[in-house]
């Protein structure tokens, strides 16, 4: 697969060939434009940013522009084998809903979220008193698009409590995975593969 962030690696490394998904809040659709060149996927996206809808256009890929706390509810149920949500689900008014929403489009959903609860935060809360910047956050508090700040342990907490089964999990440190054994201290970012027993 060509160079994609880590968590996106993991993402398509998981996607089925020819498997057709749906990319929400899609970027530049980078990991779009992977999984079609490279998986034959049909891959189409929703982006917020114009300027991002532009850039995947000018790829050739399918994307609207369009809200996710908004626009998921025109999709039809188990319309895509893949509903994509990577680091998004924290900058969303109301996860569990968009959640719920990926599960109803999706035969599966991918999430990927930075985890709040790494040590690092944790360090610099604790050291410095004030919201950490680091590399994979880097801009401060009143200019971050994070509106809910989770953790691994909050979302697995959310899964259990709306009964959605976990496929797989995966959990990255910097750039590579690290174990799941204490992930809600180690873990900067999380991948869960999730579906629901119909």
């Amino acid at each position: 697969m060509s160079a994609l962030r880590p968590d996106l690696a993991v993402i398509a490394a998981n996607v089925a060939p020819s498997s057709s998904l749906l990319d929400v809040g899609c970027g530049d659709g980078t990991l779009m434009a992977a999984l079609r060149d490279e998986k034959g996927c049909d891959a189409r996206g929703m982006e917020l940013d114009p300027a991002n809808v532009g850039a995947c256009v000018a790829k050739g890929l399918s994307v609207i522009q369009g809200d996710a706390d908004k626009d998921l509810a025109f999709y039809p149920d188990k319309s895509v084998d893949y509903a994509i949500l990577s680091q998004t689900l924290q900058t969303t008014m109301r996860p569990d809903v968009v959640l719920e929403e990926l599960l109803r489009i999706g035969r599966k959903a991918f999430v990927s979220f930075p985890n709040f609860a790494h040590w690092r935060v944790r360090l610099s809360l604790l050291w410095n008193g004030r919201m950490p910047v680091t590399r994979l956050l880097p801009v401060g508090w009143y200019e971050t698009p994070n509106i809910h700040h989770l953790s691994v342990n909050d979302f697995r907490a959310l899964l259990k409590e709306r009964a959605i089964d976990v496929e797989g999990c995966w959990f990255l440190s910097g750039d590579a995975k690290c174990s799941p054994a204490a992930a809600n201290f180690r873990a900067e970012h999380a991948v869960f593969l999730l579906s629901r027993k119909t």
